[in-house]
């Protein structure tokens, strides 16, 4: 096919738009950890646009989109080899499918970091998000959308099972397997600054728009409509997360308003193409209510999910996968109340299919890296924080 100048040039805005939530997430991240691990929370977000830029066109790329098996990609593009600046992928170059694929290989291993803040070493985080881009991530990109075993039958336009069930559930490992953090569930542990967690929230909701409507690699009708149901769906979410705390608490908060936002951005995120405005709706509000229950439950079980990445991300992801099953009615994709029942199945499947498969590989990887260069910080390190013991640097200098 012929390069479209236009589909080109909404694909590279939608790539930079989603490098974006890389910073973006590392202020929503950085205002909620404490004073003393705000740089080392923002750095796991930032390293890995170096890291896994790397990882991903050495490698990972080919892993995700070579031709392959049913499993995981080939070697043949391995250093790009075989892409050149004349390469075509449908109507865009092939340099700037790689570059918009990258995006989300960057951003999902920095979803996990927010499970286990202030308890892990920085050389050790390093390792574990290559080791993971490259025996999870890629992996199930694959199976989802390099022509695995789930392409063609389970419904994920933008990264719902790709990016935020493998996020979220590989947090609930991770953050299992390391135990909780010091004085968890007996110190108040606190936000240091909301302020920069809804400027996070900002800037992810913006480079978000890259994320949805950029998937559908084409400057078309599909994109106008991801574009609009990721504006529909976290607004619906935000607002009934606000009203279940104005209920619930009394009061609705500034941080309530914002985790309800990113949980309808992560549900929206499977069937931005595939559903109505109006279906965003009952998604985003669906998924608000589920999160926040998920939430409300950490404290019951007692779990250290340091910033719910699994409660928004690998809960909402879920649900939002689930969902694209019912409410899908666009073009060919059909879901239960446009009379395919069957697609309910897929969905589930899928989901099972990458919970497993994340969960397990994510205890191999920490086992792994634990018992060769270890995990977890000393004691003393973690009362001292991670800011001056990780990088020799405090935040703020008063």
């Amino acid at each position: 096919m012929a390069i479209e100048a236009a589909d080109t040039v909404w694909v590279l805005i939608s790539s930079a738009l989603v490098l974006l939530m890389v910073p973006g997430l590392a202020l929503f991240y950085g205002g909620l950890v404490q004073r003393k691990n705000v740089l080392s929370s923002m750095m796991h977000s930032f390293v890995a646009m170096g890291v896994m830029a790397l990882v991903w066109v050495i490698v990972g790329y080919s892993l995700a989109f070579g031709e392959g098996n049913w499993f995981v990609g080939g070697l043949e593009y391995a250093f790009l080899n075989g892409i050149d600046a004349y390469s075509v992928t449908g109507t865009i170059p092939t340099y700037a499918f790689v570059a918009f694929q990258g995006m989300f290989a960057i951003i999902t291993p920095a979803l996990i970091s927010g499970a286990i803040v202030g308890r892990v070493k920085f050389k050790s985080y390093i390792a574990f998000i290559a080791l993971w881009g490259l025996l999870v991530y890629a992996p199930v990109c694959h199976w989802v959308w390099g022509g695995g075993f789930l392409t063609g039958e389970a419904l994920d336009f933008a990264g719902g099972t790709v990016v935020h069930i493998t996020s979220g559930i590989s947090s609930l490992a991770i953050l299992t397997y390391l135990g909780k953090r010091r004085g968890y569930g007996v110190d108040a542990i606190k936000p240091h600054n909301v302020t920069l967690t809804l400027l996070g929230t900002g800037l992810l909701w913006f480079g978000w728009f890259g994320f949805n409507a950029g998937s559908s690699l084409a400057a078309n009708e599909i994109a106008a409509l991801a574009f609009i149901t990721t504006l529909i769906a976290p607004a619906a979410a935000g607002f009934v997360w606000m009203a279940l705390e104005w209920h619930h608490l009394g009061h609705p908060t500034a941080l309530g308003f914002a985790t309800g936002v990113l949980a309808g951005l992560v549900a929206i995120t499977p069937g931005a193409g595939f559903v109505t405005p109006m279906a965003a709706i009952p998604i985003g509000i669906i998924t608000s209510f589920v999160c926040y229950k998920a939430v409300e439950l950490k404290g019951r079980f007692g779990y250290d999910d340091s910033l719910d990445a699994f409660g928004v991300h690998g809960v909402g992801g879920i649900t939002g996968a689930l969902l694209t099953g019912v409410y899908a009615s666009v073009g060919s994709a059909t879901g239960l109340l446009t009379g395919n029942a069957g697609q309910m199945w897929i969905q589930f499947e899928g989901v099972v299919f990458t919970m497993t498969y994340a969960a397990l590989l994510t205890l191999v990887i920490g086992f792994v890296l634990n018992r060769t260069i270890g995990l977890k910080v000393s004691e003393s390190e973690e009362n001292i924080g991670l800011d001056k013991t990780q990088h020799g640097e405090v935040a703020y200098n008063i």
